[in-house]
């Protein structure tokens, strides 16, 4: 491990926030073993714009002085700098002071590092002697009164509180490679009659410190129901809840070509992950949701009479007027629709579960796979294919189930399988929808004897939670 001492200043939009988000990027690949205070000094050596915060912070790193040159400008830049121009105002500033006792003297020297680099490091005390124009700041403002901790009005529990909408760019494992998203998580714990709130705040801080730790393992490729695991692990710990639930949904694109002009694009689905915490554990599900076109059987087999009638009041015979109408796709009515899946596992298994896979069992279970770009060969084979192959809502859930049963045959009966369907009407002033849940022990079990198991696992049963709608997609 090497010691390394660096400055970081920033004199450009919330200086104090962007030091913070510089350290929090920095626990990527590195520990923090000390921070400066905060010091203000007017720009130096020329350089213009407003006054320069700076913070000296110790570090220990498996990086050399070359990599972590490399990693250090990564975090600029990550942090929001967009310039090196030399002299010029600037979001985020990182200098690499020291390595393993050994001083850069011309950045270490200069007041704006030596005065925050001496508060933590007395051996380089030296450079600071005589620094003027520095001046010591507070970290933050301190408050003493709490008002969460307080107790409330009225002593009633709340069963779920927290953060909603809370966007952040995450990188996790699809298709066996790292990808990045733009994800948007649900953080909820539960709170207890004799405190007035939980900390709001918390949950942001909680969410960036879960990322770093699990982007930063390098024991196993990030994973989305990883990731939702970790946050609502710390939830529980920090918030001092007896649960908590955590949910992200992130879209994501995988390669396609469309199946008759072969024309390359990239389709775009939706990544699930949610995860409850509580004092016996954690438990997870991951899943996608995916969007196709269905057929509809009903007004198909309607119009289909209808022909026939036709057909032999025009002198078909009957024999005839059915070999005509099975040989060509019958009217119907089309909807778009958007399937979704969850599988829930054990970490034995969880590297058996793959994006892609889970989008082809979606895909597969409606009448046709839909495209964002198509050439018109390639629309005539989709309607073609959708009106050879009608489908009910009922029956895509079904499919799912199916599909999902028989490529994960080798998975146990407690593994947990969630399916639904929502069809946006083209005729009707409605959606149609349906679900099921349960295990895979509770479906196999219906398969192999044909008995209704009438009383399934749902997703709060198997993540050990309350039943909520906000869990399920």
């Amino acid at each position: 491990m090497h010691r390394v001492h660096i400055g970081i200043g920033s004199n450009l939009g919330d200086r104090q926030a962007n030091i913070l988000a510089a350290l929090q990027r920095l626990r990527l690949r590195a520990s923090i073993d000390a921070v400066s205070s905060f010091f203000e000094s007017a720009p130096a050596d020329g350089a213009t714009g407003p006054a320069f915060l700076n913070v000296a912070a110790a570090l220990r790193t498996e990086l050399d002085g070359e990599s972590l040159e490399r990693f250090l400008r990564d975090v600029e830049t990550a942090v929001g700098r967009t310039s090196t121009t030399r002299l010029e105002a600037r979001v985020i500033d990182i200098d690499l002071l020291a390595l393993d006792g050994a001083p850069r003297v011309a950045l270490a020297q200069r007041p704006y590092n030596a005065v925050p680099l001496a508060e933590i490091a007395p051996e380089f005390s030296a450079a600071a002697d005589g620094a003027v124009g520095m001046q010591k700041l507070a970290r933050s403002l301190h408050f003493q009164s709490n008002r969460q901790e307080e107790e409330p009005d009225v002593r009633l529990s709340l069963n779920r509180v927290g953060v909603s909408r809370v966007r952040r760019i995450v990188q996790v494992e699809i298709d066996g490679r790292p990808h990045v998203f733009n994800g948007e998580f649900t953080m909820v714990a539960d709170l207890a009659p004799d405190k007035a709130g939980v900390h709001m705040s918390r949950f942001s801080e909680i969410l960036e410190e879960a990322t770093l730790d699990v982007l930063a393992t390098s024991e196993k490729p990030a994973r989305i129901e990883r990731l939702v695991e970790a946050i609502a692990r710390e939830i529980v710990r920090s918030q001092r809840a007896i649960r908590a639930d955590v949910r992200l949904r992130a879209d994501f694109g995988l390669e396609r070509w469309t199946p008759v002009s072969g024309k390359r694009g990239e389709e775009t689905y939706t990544l699930v992950g949610i995860a409850h915490a509580d004092e016996h554990g954690t438990r997870r599900v991951v899943g996608v949701e995916a969007e196709g076109m269905t057929a509809c059987p009903c007004a198909q087999q309607m119009v289909r009479e209808h022909s026939m009638h036709e057909l032999m009041e025009a002198g078909f015979s009957e024999a005839d007027a059915a070999r005509a109408l099975d040989a060509l796709p019958g009217a119907t009515h089309n909807q778009r629709g958007r399937g979704g899946i969850l599988l829930g596992v054990d970490d034995e298994h969880a590297d058996a579960i793959r994006a892609e896979d889970l989008v082809e069992i979606v895909e597969s279970s409606m009448s046709s796979e839909t495209y964002d770009l198509l050439k018109r060969p390639d629309e005539f084979f989709i309607v073609n294919k959708a009106h050879h192959n009608p489908k009910f809502v009922e029956d895509v859930v079904r499919g799912i189930l199916a599909r999902a049963l028989d490529m994960y045959a080798d998975l146990p009966d407690d593994t947990f399988l969630f399916a639904s369907q929502v069809n946006y009407e083209s005729i009707h002033k409605h959606d149609a929808f349906a679900e099921a849940f349960g295990s895979f022990g509770e479906f196999r079990e219906e398969l192999r004897g044909g008995r209704y198991v009438t009383s399934k696992t749902d997703l709060a049963a198997w993540l050990g939670t309350r039943p909520s709608s906000v869990l399920v997609p």
